[in-house]
């Protein structure tokens, strides 16, 4: 079969910003426990001093007042926002203006706005926090000082702790090597910024900035930015990122929005609403992405959930340039909104992409099921492609599925039955937690797909293929497969 199969991670996309949308890690990250209303009724009222000075600042700048519905608190998660009285649900809690939003917008009106015009706007974003965050008299001080200097993301996980998410002898997870491009690509960023705008501009940056700053305000704009904003599509908002996730909450809806001030005001306002009902005392909470992930919200967030369709896994298909049809191949691809290169993403649970398999036949067509990419047939092939071609090519694509999910399940160390049984004895750390998960859920997606495929080769003898449907259209046919013969008279 002319083709490149390999396995990528299913956020292969989060090299590039804007991101999806806002996530918030606690500045406190302890164990991350199930939702409940007896752990929020015991929230503590009493927040340490920078974040009681934090909310201080913002009731001295007339951002939040003593009617504000929500305050910063402890919560199970670190820091949240909790109810003051009872809120109703689509209440807004938080209304911030803009000149509290930190965007490129407030970067470019920042003494390093002249050196950071041809910056990617996450890294004159990034640069910004990373100043503001070194100069002893920044006006965002009591913002910066609440802000974690790491989360449980796999951004921040050492090499060690990236091998407990692999579990594996010789291939890591798509996590663990999401996680290490997402790291080279940030490393890449920085060099490039030193060289062209940090070591040559000394008097705006006078102090150390290293790697490490400038992963941490990576890892602050991945996990805090909000995003699908009318005219922002990166923008964090002091007070409001302190919004935590629930997955009990099925609706991202009136969640947040930018609003006008007033009748003649020209300010914009970052308005933050309740998706549910939420009584004084609990936890305000939102959904941060329910397309998102476990993988995806272990690499942003640095937490999972425990719902079957947070795990996926993503193939990757490709078309190879040694093939004697490559250039057929592509054009019949590109023609149905694919390419050389195509990524479909399995969700444990639920069935195949819908391009997949004709993605996969057509990726394995030739011999004699070649004629097919005559150009005669070029308005119709994608039809015929959602149906099985011939025997031949139907169970290739069988045969070759399987055999990449054996050898990417025979590169792990543990069964799902033994990281089963680590999850039931409990008392695992945090990150230990997350690596189990990911490296569980991942096993279970490639065993649902090598089961697909291997109950579907047991059923070639049942399917119908293209000659067998191409008789049946021509009357030559019958409905059980035999051919009609006619006699002259």
């Amino acid at each position: 079969m002319a083709t490149l199969f390999t396995l990528v991670s299913s956020s292969s996309s989060v090299f590039f910003f804007p991101i999806k949308t806002l996530k918030n890690p606690p500045i406190i990250h302890s164990r991350r426990p199930p939702f409940s209303l007896t752990c929020l009724r015991s929230l503590e009222t009493n927040p340490p001093p920078p974040v009681q000075t934090f909310w201080k600042w913002l009731f001295d700048q007339g951002v939040v007042s003593g009617k504000t519905p929500v305050k910063p608190g402890i919560v199970p998660e670190g820091l949240g926002l909790v109810a003051q009285r009872d809120i109703a649900r689509n209440e807004a809690v938080l209304e911030v203006p803009k000149r509290f939003w930190i965007n490129p917008d407030a970067v470019a009106a920042s003494e390093i706005g002249s050196v950071c015009g041809g910056l990617k706007p996450w890294v004159s974003v990034a640069l910004f926090l990373i100043r503001e965050k070194l100069r002893d008299e920044s006006p965002w001080r009591s913002y910066l000082d609440i802000l974690p200097e790491y989360t449980n993301s796999t951004i921040y996980w050492s090499e060690e702790e990236l091998v407990e998410i692999q579990g594996i002898s010789f291939v890591g997870t798509q996590l663990s090597n999401t996680t290490l491009g997402v790291k080279e690509y940030v490393q890449s960023e920085f060099l490039k910024v030193e060289e062209e705008v940090i070591l040559p501009h000394s008097q705006l940056f006078p102090f150390p900035v290293t790697l490490d700053d400038f992963l941490w305000a990576f890892g602050i704009l991945r996990s805090r930015a909000f995003s699908r904003l009318r005219g922002q599509n990166l923008v964090l908002i002091p007070l409001a990122d302190l919004i935590n996730h629930s997955p009990s909450i099925t609706t991202e809806e009136y969640a947040w929005e930018i609003k006008g001030a007033g009748l003649f005001s020209r300010d914009q306002l970052f308005s933050l609403r309740t998706p549910v009902s939420v009584k004084a005392g609990e936890q305000v909470l939102i959904q941060y992405d329910l397309d998102k992930s476990n993988a995806e919200l272990a690499l942003d967030y640095g937490f999972i959930e425990s719902r079957p369709n947070r795990n996926s896994y993503t193939l990757t298909l490709e078309i190879s340039e040694s093939d004697p049809f490559f250039g057929d191949k592509l054009d019949i691809a590109e023609s149905n909104g694919l390419s050389e290169i195509a990524y479909f993403d399995i969700v444990l649970g639920q069935s195949l992409p819908a391009a997949m398999l004709p993605y996969l036949r057509l990726v394995a067509l030739g011999g004699p099921d070649a004629f097919l990419l005559e150009s005669i047939f070029r308005n119709t092939i994608w039809g015929h492609l959602e149906l099985p071609v011939s025997r031949a090519n139907e169970e290739l694509i069988c045969q070759v599925i399987q055999d990449a999910c054996k050898s990417a399940l025979s590169g792990y160390l543990t069964t799902i039955e033994e990281d089963e049984k680590l999850k039931e004895e409990g008392n695992l750390h945090p990150r230990l937690e997350i690596a189990v998960g990911v490296r569980t859920g991942e096993k279970k997606v490639l065993q649902q797909i090598d089961g697909i495929f291997r109950e579907r080769e047991r059923e070639l003898d049942q399917l119908e293929y293209y000659q067998e449907r191409r008789l049946k259209d021509l009357g030559l046919c019958g409905e059980q497969g035999e051919i009609i013969f006619w006699e002259s008279k």
